[in-house]
């Protein structure tokens, strides 16, 4: 008996160690990243911190019990649609370098191009939003968009770490098609392992500022989520953005609580002409990591805005509200405060020189 216990202890963790150096788990920061890391006044006890206390989840939760109805628990009937969503096929490769436009490509995956610059966040073009292949499938219709659709891209922009914002085989992919990456500090260890050089990286902390082309600037600024793709949480940073243009600004807002950060990068860099905000995937069992539709509305009145784009919806069932709740509320929370919600289909064009375009109630189908 006690052969068989341990026979399967050395099997169990040699899988592990097999499993966890797979190429899509990405890197772990060591030398001068970790050095950097180290020397960041946002590291502490060993970890990234949030500007007000997180707890992973809200009080009056059990993450047993959460874990328990997200596996296992009855689901709602429409957690998935009951058919393919509406899409619509964009070629990216044609749209002229001078239009102003946001593609948006499912999830948190976006194109946008400002300017005369392109720029692409979060690109999850895989059929699946996890390390494995047939875990947490994408909606059918919300997957018509591949890594060999995307063109060549000044800017990748990532937000964090996590495998719904950071996929492997479609950041590996386009690496040869990209100038240049934007990333948290100590993701460029991920990034680094699937190939991409150094010089390739801009990888810095919140509150730095760069200038890019065309003389637009990048700002990294706070959100309230965490990180990890390993078994280590917090490891790497996770940021929102701020993009101004000669022409614009638009805050691009990754994954996040809400907090008093939206405030302040709202006073300090607003008013902008475009937010895009995580609205989706959601519960109120982890509030403080993920907007609920009330907070966008709050966030984006923070953000000194009356444009939101909405996205992190309509590909993945990571959580356990109806797949296009989040868009039904948000819509209709949008109306009550007049704000202007931007819905366009995933490869529908949003013009970013007519922030009054209206799209239909795709989702309602």
């Amino acid at each position: 008996m006690i052969y068989w216990i341990i026979t399967c202890v050395v099997v169990l963790t040699i899988t592990f160690f097999i499993v966890i150096n797979m190429k899509a788990f990405g890197g772990v920061p060591k030398g001068k990243r970790l050095k950097r890391i180290k020397q960041s006044k946002l590291y502490k006890k060993r970890q990234f911190r949030n500007i007000s206390h997180t707890p992973s989840i809200t009080e009056g939760y059990k993450m047993w019990k959460v874990t328990y109805d997200f596996f296992l628990g009855k689901k709602d009937p429409l957690l998935k649609p009951l058919k393919a969503i509406p899409s619509l096929h964009t070629n990216l490769k044609n749209i002229d370098k001078n239009e102003d436009v946001f593609i948006w490509l499912g999830h948190s995956s976006y194109y946008l191009q400002t300017d005369g610059v392109s720029f692409l966040i979060d690109p999850v073009l895989s059929l699946y939003g996890s390390p494995f292949k047939y875990f947490n499938k994408a909606f059918k219709g919300s997957d018509i968009f591949k890594p060999e659709d995307i063109p060549g891209i000044d800017y990748l922009v990532i937000t964090h770490d996590h495998f719904d914002h950071l996929d492997y085989p479609t950041v590996k992919s386009i690496e040869e098609r990209t100038k240049t990456a934007i990333i948290p500090l100590g993701v460029g260890a991920h990034l680094e392992r699937w190939g991409y050089a150094e010089n390739k990286l801009i990888e810095e902390e919140w509150g730095t500022e760069v200038i890019l082309k065309n003389d637009i600037k990048i700002v990294f600024t706070p959100a309230r989520h965490f990180s990890g793709r390993r078994v280590k949480q917090n490891d790497t940073l996770w940021s929102s953005y701020v993009l101004i243009t000669p022409t614009r600004k638009i805050f691009l807002g990754g994954d996040s609580g809400y907090d008093s950060h939206f405030k302040t990068i709202g006073e300090h860099y607003g008013p902008f002409d475009y937010v895009v905000l995580e609205n989706g995937q959601y519960g109120e069992a982890w509030r403080y990591i993920h907007k609920l539709p009330e907070d966008v509305i709050q966030a984006a009145i923070d953000l000194k805005t009356r444009c939101i784009i909405p996205v992190h919806a309509a590909k993945f069932a990571l959580a356990l509200h109806p797949w296009n709740e989040p868009l039904q509320k948000i819509t209709a929370l949008g109306k009550e405060k007049q704000l202007n919600v931007l819905t366009p289909m995933i490869g529908e064009v949003v013009d970013l020189n007519h922030p009054g375009q209206e799209f239909r109630t795709w989702w309602e189908n």
